[in-house]
């Protein structure tokens, strides 16, 4: 606030953070960078400027790399990155009328979701004003944005770089990185969602599941812990963008919701994979599992339903079924050969689903086409 006497103390986190962003920026950062007095006047700066950067910013020049999602065209873009700087933050503007807060001024942001919404209103607003030829409308301001109207509306128009009569701060030494301190950094930085994506990408993973997995940190965590138990990397995702994203859906609920576990969902793949079940029978334990929890060999167990993979029990069904449909069997021989999918059907429902439908199709074709 400025007081007489008290003098600003540098939060070396703030450092730490903001080459933390530098790096995952790609930016290049400044070793020796510092910070300056930025003059202006308004109810949130009572001591009448904010400390901040000005011509060295402690990270500059950077990148960010996306990836479009196919309903938007699709393929990779690179957005530059002006610069990064730290800065302290002003005051809070809140104004209330008879007691109770409502739709709160704020020139900052206060969410992600926000952020989008802004910057689309924004994208949306400029291209009118263009479009209508009122290009000389668009300028250099300070827009606030409304959360209740989802709007952003004039705060103030900006003054030039001359008018904040930046100087360096007297109070606060020069940010001096040495390369130890920013390689530590380096060593301690997360997955970024660029590096992820390509990751998966290398596991043969086609673009939507690539965006839809990496684009939700606690779905890549789960993802990547199920692949961890020995899973598939294309049957992991599959499950995943499907199945399981139609349930979290139709529930509202996020991945960290559910009760189907990374070890449960690797179990219930290995065990179709394996032959033990179907996949009707895999998705109808899936759905147990997602709601209610506990384990595939639990269920399995409990509900018998280990496939049917011997040909001696799987032919005397075949053989049964063949028999109660004579005239199906007559209109097969006779060419319509789309009633295979009735044979299998009525198969199935005599073996309440457990019949291995590869045995299956194998045995039924042979009876169908045999000649007695």
């Amino acid at each position: 606030m400025g007081l007489p006497g008290a003098l600003p103390v540098l939060n070396s986190k703030v450092i730490e953070f903001a080459v933390k962003l530098g790096l995952a920026l790609n930016c290049n950062l400044a070793f020796n960078s510092k910070f300056d007095r930025k003059q202006y006047f308004y109810p949130d700066l009572p001591k009448g400027y904010q400390i901040s950067q000005f011509d060295v910013p402690i990270a500059a020049s950077g990148f960010l790399d996306v990836d479009i999602p196919l309903e938007f065209g699709g393929g990779h873009k690179r957005f530059g990155i002006t610069r990064v700087h730290m800065e302290e933050d002003a005051g809070k503007l809140m104004h209330t009328e008879n007691g109770n807060f409502s739709q709160v001024e704020v020139k900052n942001l206060n969410s992600f979701a926000s952020m989008s919404r802004a910057i689309d209103f924004e994208i949306s607003r400029q291209v009118r004003l263009h479009s209508q030829g009122q290009e000389d409308q668009i300028v250099q301001e300070t827009r606030l944005w409304e959360e209740g109207s989802q709007r952003t509306i004039t705060m103030r128009k900006e003054e030039g770089l001359a008018d904040y009569r930046y100087f360096p701060e007297p109070d606060l030494p020069s940010v001096i990185l040495s390369q130890e301190y920013v390689d530590g950094i380096q060593s301690c930085l997360p997955e970024l969602p660029e590096e992820k994506r390509r990751r998966y990408e290398k596991m043969g993973l086609g673009m939507q599941d690539v965006l839809f997995l990496a684009n939700d940190k606690n779905i890549a965590e789960f993802f990547d812990a199920t692949l961890a138990k020995g899973a598939d990397a294309k049957l992991v995702a599959n499950w995943i963008t499907s199945d399981i994203a139609a349930f979290m859906k139709n529930e509202k609920l996020t991945i960290n919701d559910i009760r189907l576990t990374p070890e449960e969902l690797s179990e219930l793949i290995g065990s179709i994979k394996g032959g033990i079940i179907s996949g009707k029978i895999g998705k109808e334990i899936l759905f147990e599992l997602l709601a209610e929890g506990g384990s595939v060999e639990e269920i399995i167990e409990k509900k018998d339903l280990v496939q049917i993979a011997d040909p001696v029990e799987i032919e005397k069904m075949v053989d049964k079924v063949i028999a109660e449909n004579p005239k199906q069997v007559e209109q097969y021989r006779g060419g319509k050969t789309k009633l295979q999918g009735f044979f299998v059907g009525q198969v199935m429902k005599v073996s309440k689903g457990k019949a291995n439908p590869v045995l299956l199709n194998k045995i039924l074709l042979e009876k169908l086409n045999s000649k007695t």
